[in-house]
């Protein structure tokens, strides 16, 4: 904190003022001790301190980690058009590609879901959100509705490891809505075939008019998630790599400039497209060096239009813009 002086001679008022203030900020005292101290009532002690804020005499630096996240996020909101922004600290010590993003996406859905106005929910998939599942407390929500963007259907007939609409239900005892399908159809053919379905389509329906959706962003390295859990094979990741797909939300991939990729994949996902950014919120929870070319296409083309990230991602956001 710091405290301007260069007024305070040619003022008696704002001399009075900068004593207030230094009293309030710096020795923290409560007004009624500033009165005492200055020999006025309390309420000229107030107008004092209020005075010394307005003109600028004090100046308030938050010594804290938070205080660069809030900082981030300011910049990050102003520079991308987000709607809903949250950076978290990063922690230097972990590898970790879910902590504190988790936490921090847990705390938003909870708020969200303890609302009294019926609202629908989509939820999309990954390890992310599925950390942030696990954090949230049991409640009570049946006036809310949950619906599942994907598939919750593996390759091999499983249930997919990282759809969390069943496990979402029970802990918080709202509808929920499954899309009982693969994640990605064997053939375009089927997809359509699978979609059209009478089951089918109310779900679909539910999900385009979804107040909030939460979604993880998964990148398409070597590692990439839709590899590693057996959604595509190793040929049809290179496919997509070759064709410029840099991530995927929902399984949709992406190149570095936000378009769908034609062809692919694409073709056979049988997730229903994100919900309108126009209408609605559509927060993606992700951070890590990894993810960073599919986070910076999803904000700039704005498949999302909200973000939950850690300061590391945050700043390199910046960065790269």
């Amino acid at each position: 904190m710091s405290i301007r002086q260069d007024t305070a001679a040619a003022n008696p008022r704002l001399d009075d003022a900068a004593r207030a203030g230094w009293l309030y900020y710096v020795a923290g005292n409560t007004q009624d001790q500033i009165a005492t101290k200055l020999g006025i009532s309390r309420q000229s002690a107030q107008r004092l301190v209020s005075l010394a804020v307005s003109e600028g005499l004090i100046k308030v630096r938050v010594d804290h980690p938070i205080a660069k996240c809030l900082d981030l996020a300011a910049r990050l909101g102003a520079r991308f058009a987000l709607d809903f922004i949250e950076v978290v600290p990063s922690d230097p010590g972990s590898s970790s590609t879910t902590i504190g993003v988790a936490q921090a996406a847990a705390a938003e859905i909870e708020k969200r879901l303890r609302a009294e106005t019926p609202l629908v929910m989509a939820i999309g998939t990954g390890r992310t959100l599925k950390a942030a599942i696990e954090q949230l407390p049991q409640m009570d929500c049946p006036q809310h509705k949950i619906v599942s963007l994907t598939g919750n259907i593996a390759p091999d007939g499983s249930a997919a490891f990282y759809n969390v609409i069943f496990s979402m239900a029970d802990r918080i005892k709202a509808r929920a809505f499954p899309m009982p399908l693969p994640v990605i159809a064997s053939s375009a053919e089927e997809r359509a075939m699978l979609l059209s379905q009478p089951m089918i389509q109310p779900t679909l329906e539910l999900a385009a008019r979804a107040d909030v959706t939460f979604v993880g962003i998964g990148d398409l390295g070597p590692k990439a998630p839709l590899y590693e859990d057996g959604f595509i094979t190793e040929a049809e990741l290179k496919a997509i790599q070759k064709a410029g797909g840099v991530a995927e939300i929902v399984g949709w991939v992406f190149d570095r400039e936000g378009r769908l990729i034609e062809g692919a994949t694409n073709d056979r996902v049988a997730s229903a497209p994100l919900p309108s950014r126009e209408r609605s919120l559509v927060v993606a929870l992700a951070m890590g060096e990894n993810k960073l070319p599919g986070i910076a296409a999803a904000v700039t083309r704005r498949l999302v239009n909200g973000l939950v990230t850690d300061e590391r991602t945050a700043s390199a956001l910046l960065a790269a813009g």
